[in-house]
């Protein structure tokens, strides 16, 4: 590959990349539009993206890109200029050109020739509707993969220019450093053991800033997520003949960027939910007193060392006696500790008497538990019948470094995150069974479910004369987890398991240690499961 193909190629992905924040601009602003028809600052954005992306689909000849942008252009001219009126059936023509041009590009970038009959028959449409003026027939609402961008996105992050120059003035702290302690280790002889271990503190300390500043440097606000769900809720409630308005809360809220890409299902998920199954339709929510439009809430906050992301809406709240009888038919119950509605996490779970494109198929809820889990997080359900439910999410602020509390089994080292610990204790001698896998003791008058790691780890031998419990709390659920010993906590770079031990019960990731023996990271929800599982049985 010469030097002219490598810069096409980097500046097909910065287009590319551009392209697909401009689309959803104008999507969010198209829905916006809607509800402010007379808004004309709407209309000229949405007018300046098309322009720019027609502009900047020639500079690398995506022609099919440039001419769909060119007719949504010329529709979008003649809306500000006031001879068309924004209609809710030209937002829908507009809305759907959106994703004919997320299709097209994803075609172009691939190296796929555009202007397929279908693509022109849509360019005739647009066509016509900006000559004619006549309103186009309300189309079928897309459904909500529709607008998703058909090619993965290439993973890129925007970083302020200052936090790059200060990581590079870090960076070459560290080498000079790293020089002067390479010296000093050299000349040993004449220097002393603290001289030595004073230089390391100070590269130690310049490494933990440049950590620190890596870290903040993925960090990205939750807003331009929660506004994709404004395409989502609006087609979704059309679709059903609802009336649903989204607010969004904490969009300034940051968090990592891997968070941000996991949780994007998850959302979607109960999104959709809230709309299919919470929101009433308007004559409903009249004959119970409430206003015709239905409202759902995403909301961002952090809290101590995570993020809660709420998805709320005051619509008929979950039905208990209907999850109760779902339940009994499915031959669930609650576990102790648990709740009813917990149940809904379980797969297979619906109480939807009918299958549609958004639900009754029992396929969700469980994904989004499972996706939540393996963030390290957690999920959790308030509902009030009549009022509404809210959903919890809550997750770490990054995947890369968490704080951890190392505790042995064996000869082996097993790691916590550190925020699920609530304190250590001893195991009291009339609770030790060692032979027993779990057993219950009693805390401040209450009993604890705990597990002992060493017989579910199948560790072999004997425990030791002394155990301790580390107690845990995880999506409201606490217990205990019986450990020979207790290392204390340290900061833990996570790494990926291997393809071939994914999914293993109660593991979640690994670390490597100080002396270079790896660590296992523990799945607390799941072994918070499992303890309160061995309890009942």
């Amino acid at each position: 590959m010469d030097e002219l193909e490598i810069d096409r190629q980097a500046l097909v992905e910065t287009f590319v990349a551009e392209a697909r924040e401009t689309l959803d601009g104008m999507e969010q602003r198209l829905v916006a539009l809607e509800t402010r028809p007379g808004d004309a600052e709407l209309v000229h954005a949405l007018f300046r993206g098309a322009h720019t992306l027609k502009g900047s689909a020639s500079v690398v000849a995506f022609d099919a890109v440039r001419d769909l942008a060119h007719e949504a252009e010329a529709l979008l001219d003649r809306v500000r200029d006031h001879t068309l009126a924004v209609t809710a059936e030209r937002v829908t023509l507009l809305l759907r050109t959106v994703d004919v041009l997320r299709s097209a590009l994803a075609e172009a970038a691939e190296g796929r020739p555009g202007g397929t009959p279908e693509l022109e028959r849509f360019q005739l449409e647009l066509r016509r509707a900006a000559a004619e003026g006549a309103a186009t027939e309300p189309a079928p609402a897309a459904p909500v993969e529709a607008a998703q961008a058909p090619a993965r996105a290439a993973r890129s992050l925007r970083v302020d220019v200052s936090k790059l120059d200060r990581m590079l003035n870090l960076s070459g702290e560290i080498a000079i450093a790293r020089g002067r302690l390479t010296d000093m280790l050299e000349r040993r002889t004449s220097l002393t053991v603290d001289e030595i271990l004073e230089a390391h503190r100070e590269a130690d300390r310049l490494y933990l800033d440049l950590q620190e500043l890596v870290m903040k440097a993925r960090m990205v606000p939750v807003g331009p997520l929660f506004q994709q769900h404004l395409r989502v809720v609006r087609d979704l409630a059309r679709a059903q003949g609802k009336e649903v308005r989204l607010v969004i809360e904490g969009a300034d809220v940051e968090v990592d960027t891997s968070i941000v890409e996991h949780i994007r299902d998850p959302l979607t998920h109960m999104v959709r939910n809230a709309v299919d199954h919470g929101v009433e339709t308007p004559e409903v929510r009249a004959a119970q007193g409430k206003p015709p439009t239905g409202l759902l809430v995403l909301r961002a906050f952090h809290e101590g060392g995570s993020i809660v992301v709420q998805v709320a809406d005051d619509g008929g709240g979950l039905d208990r006696a209907r999850i109760a009888a779902k339940a009994k038919a499915l031959g669930m119950a609650p576990e102790p500790g648990d709740t009813l509605l917990r149940l809904i996490f379980e797969p297979g779970f619906s109480t939807s008497e009918r299958v549609t494109a958004v639900s009754g198929r029992g396929v969700g809820l469980d994904v989004v538990r499972r996706n939540v889990e393996a963030l390290h997080g957690s999920v959790s359900v308030e509902s009030a019948e009549g009022r509404g439910t809210t959903f919890t999410l809550r997750l770490p602020l990054t995947l890369a470094i968490v704080q951890g509390f190392r505790v042995g089994v064996g000869e082996e080292t097993y790691i916590l995150p550190l925020d699920s610990v609530v304190e250590c204790l001893d195991l009291p001698a009339e609770s030790r069974e060692p032979r027993a896998a779990a057993g219950v003791l009693g805390l401040r008058g209450q009993p604890l479910p705990f597990l002992r790691l060493r017989r579910h780890l199948g560790v072999s031998g004997d425990p030791p004369g002394r155990e301790a419990v580390v107690v845990v709390r995880h999506g409201g659920v606490t217990a205990g987890l019986a450990v020979d010993q207790l290392l204390g906590e340290s900061q833990t770079v996570i790494k990926p398991l291997g393809r071939m031990f994914q999914g293993l019960p109660g593991i979640a990731g690994s670390s490597i240690l100080g002396d270079g023996r790896v660590a296992l990271i523990l799945d607390v929800g799941g072994l918070l499961r499992e303890a309160l599982r061995r309890t009942q049985a």
